[in-house]
């Protein structure tokens, strides 16, 4: 790709992306917005398009895209179209809506894919994001309703307000902000891929990208969906965790027993369940899986104390596994039991169930394989499987990790730093890594395997994506959206 710097000095070199606390990243001159006027000016544009930003958000908000809801497609529908609609207005020439196919043959949620032709010279960037949410839980756990948009001491609540509907408008706004003033020879080539069912594991991103992979072609990749070191403090991340979803089902009868008659000699199947998932951990909440990758990270530069107050554990309550606290987040597997199937407490009798089901969600190492890890959980569950209790385990959903550590183009993750720290008002950047999975980062290397890829955040340690009263800072909205907007000018050498 042509150098998006060829026309500044030599840029500030970019730091260990395993270190959380590199220097002052900022403009070529020291300062947080440089001696160019040309960035003052962009900043401007881009407070000027906030309101618009937020007014479309929340429009996008009140959409429940929630992609695991087996009823979900009406919404799913609405959501995509008014996804497209924005980068329609925004200026993208080339817009449609995308339908690819699951493992199984059925149709996937329906995905936004925009493009503008890059001009001669000039590289492409590929901005990704999803339009779908995750389940909002019990209504009445939330302050506001979850699909009502309600803003709160300078964050807005509900569902996708940051995960990752705010990852569209910086996207958008970025656009708005740009190509109004880019002619057909000016600027960068830019492709947007905003998928619809990324919170239900990608299903049918492979068959998307098998179908549609040659019209992804970029040089730079910038997927807005992580997190931020905090309110005032942007980040960039450099490694993500694997996933794999696991539904782990115990038999012990062929039909429920009275409680009285037969407790006490019959195994039951909720009981067998409790016992088979909690040797999963050892004695201090460590994966007793043997065999997976476990790496090591470096501590991170804050407390305890600061992390159990972003976490919210009670007092009295210690945290688990074993390593540094950042490599226990970052670096080393988890598990965590995301959903039950045994009998709710409002239709409980006195009964021996014969069956229970439970929800597995096993976070993985940068560097561990899906399937030998897949594997390597199946054989412990079946070792130890109470009581000769009938075992089934069903892979559910699985993405791979992804350790970008030490790779991409210098110029690039320079030009990253810049944008991020003078939309931060000169705040140094976070290289860090992430407990959560992105699927699509690995299966867009593999279509793209020389592209530079910068994970950036939309979210910062309040945010609480995929819990009750999610919620964006406004200020993080109006960094990200002007951070892109600056890197995007500065990839063209406009800034």
């Amino acid at each position: 790709m042509a150098d998006p710097r060829a026309h500044e000095t030599s840029p500030t070199p970019p730091t260990s992306p395993t270190d959380p606390t590199p220097p002052t990243g900022g403009s070529d001159d020291g300062s947080a917005s440089g001696a160019d006027p040309r960035v003052p000016a962009l900043r401007e544009r881009v407070r000027a398009l906030l309101p618009a930003a937020r007014a479309d958000l929340e429009a996008l908000v009140r959409v429940p895209g929630v992609s695991s809801w087996p009823d979900a497609a009406a919404a799913l529908d609405e959501s995509a179209a008014a996804v497209a609609d924005l980068l329609r207005g925004a200026g993208m020439p080339e817009v449609e809506v995308l339908r690819a196919r699951c493992a199984d043959g059925s149709p996937g949620a329906p995905a936004v894919l925009a493009r503008r032709p890059a001009p001669a010279g000039a590289p492409t960037v590929l901005l990704y994001a999803h339009h779908d949410v995750q389940p909002p839980g019990r209504a009445e756990a939330w302050t506001s309703p979850a699909f009502e948009p309600a803003e709160r001491d300078g964050r807005l609540y509900g569902r996708g307000t940051a995960d990752d509907k705010a990852g569209v408008m910086a996207h958008v706004t970025a656009l708005r902000a740009l190509l109004p003033a880019w002619g057909p020879q000016e600027g960068v080539g830019v492709v947007v891929l905003v998928e619809g069912e990324e919170e239900s594991g990608s299903p049918s991103l492979p068959d998307l990208l098998a179908t549609h992979g040659d019209r992804l072609a970029a040089d730079v990749v910038v997927v807005a969906d992580s997190d931020n070191w905090s309110v005032d403090r942007p980040s960039l991340t450099t490694s993500l965790r694997g996933l794999l979803e696991l539904e782990v089902g115990v038999r012990t009868l062929d039909h429920p027993l009275h409680s009285g008659l037969y407790g006490g000699l019959v195994p039951d199947a909720t009981t067998a369940l409790t016992v088979l998932l909690a040797r999963l951990w050892d004695d201090e909440g460590d994966l007793a899986v043997e065999g997976l990758v476990r790496g090591e990270a470096a501590d991170l530069p804050r407390t305890e104390a600061e992390l159990r107050a972003d976490a919210g554990v009670l007092e009295g309550v210690a945290l688990v596994g074993r390593g540094s606290l950042l490599a226990r987040t970052w670096s080393r597997p988890s598990a965590t039991v995301v959903a039950t199937d045994a009998t709710p407490m409002a239709d409980a009798s006195n009964t021996l169930a014969a069956s229970a089901r439970a929800k597995l969600s096993v976070r993985l190492a940068p560097g561990q394989d899906v399937d030998e890890a897949e594997r390597l959980v199946t054989a412990h569950l079946r070792a130890t499987t109470p009581f000769g209790a009938h075992l089934e385990v069903r892979r559910l959903g699985s993405g791979r990790p992804f350790d970008g550590a030490s790779a991409g183009d210098a110029a690039v993750l320079a030009a990253a730093d810049w944008a991020l720290t003078t939309a931060w008002d000169g705040a140094t950047v976070a290289h860090q890594g992430m407990g959560g999975s992105i699927p699509v980062v690995a299966e867009l290397l593999d279509v793209l395997p020389g592209a530079t890829v910068l994970v950036t955040g939309v979210e910062d340690p309040d945010t609480r994506a995929h819990g009750v009263d999610e919620s964006l800072s406004l200020r993080v909205l109006e960094g990200a959206c002007t951070a892109e907007t600056l890197l995007l000018a500065r990839l063209a050498g406009q800034a």
